[in-house]
């Protein structure tokens, strides 16, 4: 067993920490906001982010980073892509020098586009391979157990490996692979789809509609995931098309919720305003609109996303626009088209 340092105690990271805390691991979760780790240690529950949901006893709530990684042969990190710059840039002096570092955030970069192990390798600057974890994984659903499978990806094949034996659980399986650029692109854009299929079901369009999403939705992944030099069959996996299908149809799927709530008619910023935790396809939307014309990669559903997110064109408008667009054949072996 390992003494373990998760970074973000949103749903997402306190669901790792319970889970791997579960397994017999020493946890150390480390919050921003000094008081909710303080009230987690003292309730012995995240009430903010996962209420239904009890500590293990190897799970300490911490706000100091120092003490989150110090001896720690094992950091998660599980903060939001927004963050995870200014969090990794205050951690860098006392994270171990052999830690192994896994990123379980699901995002780029606002303005860099950048993937979350490259933003934490400029401010590692070891050197050091990164491993990511991602896939079909609702928060609570970990958290209760219930039967999950993942991707875990890292360039050096035995990290990944290592990961894929300390994370293991019976409800919780992993797979291995080398290609981290196509899992994390996989994980960040699924999000931006989940938002137009939020949009296609607050419209009320059908299920026709959700498929052709879903179908072109994954294209539109596979060509940028391509471009940035990923594997195609990688996003034929969990990390691609698994989330994606989880993502856009599943009730806790948050960016989902931004969508159906945007195809109803109500503002981003009332939407965004009533909701505790962070919607990542809202960020990774323009993100990956620059990464697709930085490469020239076509990305017209994230295209019209980005219009309607921006209040420059209505939900219905985006839709209209995408079923008038130029046919084509449906394989035409170029990843630009």
């Amino acid at each position: 067993m390992k003494t373990i340092a998760i970074l973000g105690a949103g749903s997402w990271g306190t669901a790792l920490a319970v889970h791997l805390g579960r397994q017999g691991h020493a946890v150390r979760l480390w919050a921003r906001n000094a008081a909710l780790a303080e009230e987690m240690a003292a309730r012995r529950a995240n009430a903010v982010y996962l209420p239904d949901v009890s500590l293990p006893p190897g799970v300490v709530p911490v706000s100091s980073l120092e003490r989150a990684v110090q001896g720690v042969s094992l950091v998660l990190s599980a903060v939001p892509s927004h963050g995870t710059r200014a969090v990794w840039r205050a951690v860098r002096p006392f994270v171990e020098a052999e830690a192994t570092i896994v990123s379980a955030t699901k995002g780029l970069e606002e303005h860099s586009g950048l993937r979350m192990t490259e933003v934490i390798g400029q401010e590692l600057g070891s050197g050091r391979p990164l491993a990511v974890v991602s896939g079909p994984s609702f928060a609570a659903e970990v958290a209760r157990e219930l039967p999950t499978a993942v991707s875990v990806a890292c360039v050096d094949a035995v990290v990944a490996a290592m990961v894929q034996a300390d994370l293991r659980a019976p409800y919780f399986r992993l797979y291995a692979t080398t290609d981290v650029v196509g899992v994390e692109i996989g994980g960040a854009l699924k999000n931006v789809i989940a938002i137009a299929a939020g949009v296609v079901g607050g419209l009320g369009l059908g299920h026709n509609a959700m498929a052709a999403l879903i179908t072109r939705g994954l294209v539109e992944i596979s060509r940028l995931a391509c471009a940035e030099g990923g594997r195609r069959d990688t996003l034929a996996g969990l990390s691609g098309l698994g989330d994606l299908v989880l993502t856009c149809t599943g009730s806790l799927s948050r960016n989902r919720y931004v969508g159906t709530e945007l195809g109803r008619g109500r503002p981003l910023q009332e939407i965004l305003g009533g909701m505790r935790m962070v919607a990542e396809g809202v960020n990774t939307t323009g993100a990956a609109l620059a990464l697709g014309e930085k490469h020239h990669v076509e990305l017209p559903i994230t295209a019209q996303m980005a219009a309607v997110l921006s209040g420059g064109r209505t939900p219905l408008d985006a839709v209209d626009a995408l079923m008038g667009r130029r046919q084509r054949p449906e394989q035409d072996g170029d990843s630009r088209q």
